[in-house]
């Protein structure tokens, strides 16, 4: 074999492997956790969600968006679901989701639409039995607060102290087994 011949069979074998390995892998639960997340809370709100047509599909998503926060309203305004939405790509989602696909499968497609889908991340829960209360930040204490919807709690708040305060208070009912281990080391 001459030397030209073996160079065109290694640049056509390579151009072989890259084409074989080229197809992206499938996505996985926490590649596209709000995604997801927000998609099984939909069909848990509406378990009947998935016998309705396309167009009943994204009028009750649109309507279950009008109640969700934080990175899932982020979700549905990507997604046209949010009345402020500037695109609207429900229709790559209630097809499928009509069609019983798994809920993975629904976000890769809406990914395929608009890949900013899965780098929704939800942030990371403080664990409010190891924090150091006086290492929070002011910023923290109100996010601690807003999650329990209790932002009224601390309306006047304008000291670090009156937030820790509130979230100490409130542990009791939003927090309790947090509360029960920080009172056990006599740290309330």
């Amino acid at each position: 074999m001459s030397q030209n011949s073996s160079l065109l069979c290694a640049c056509v074998t390579l151009m072989v492997l890259c084409v074989a390995t080229s197809g992206k892998k499938p996505l996985k639960e926490e590649d596209c956790e709000v995604c997801v997340n927000v998609l099984r809370k939909f069909e848990q709100k509406y378990p009947d969600v998935k016998e309705k047509a396309p167009g009943e599909i994204e009028t009750l998503f649109k309507k279950f968006c009008k109640t969700v926060k934080d990175r899932d309203e982020r979700f549905c305004y990507y997604i046209g679901g949010a009345e402020t939405s500037a695109t609207n790509i429900l229709k790559i989602m209630s097809s499928p989701f009509k069609n019983h696909l798994p809920l993975v499968k629904v976000c890769e497609k809406l990914q395929d639409a608009d890949p900013q889908i899965c780098d929704l991340k939800y942030e990371k829960k403080l664990d409010l039995s190891e924090v150091e209360f006086k290492k929070l930040k002011v910023k923290d204490l109100k996010k601690i607060l807003s999650d329990w919807d209790e932002e009224r709690a601390c309306r006047g708040c304008s000291e670090k102290s009156d937030f820790v305060r509130a979230v100490k208070e409130l542990m009791p009912k939003h927090a309790p087994e947090a509360y029960a281990k920080l009172k056990a080391r006599d740290e309330l």
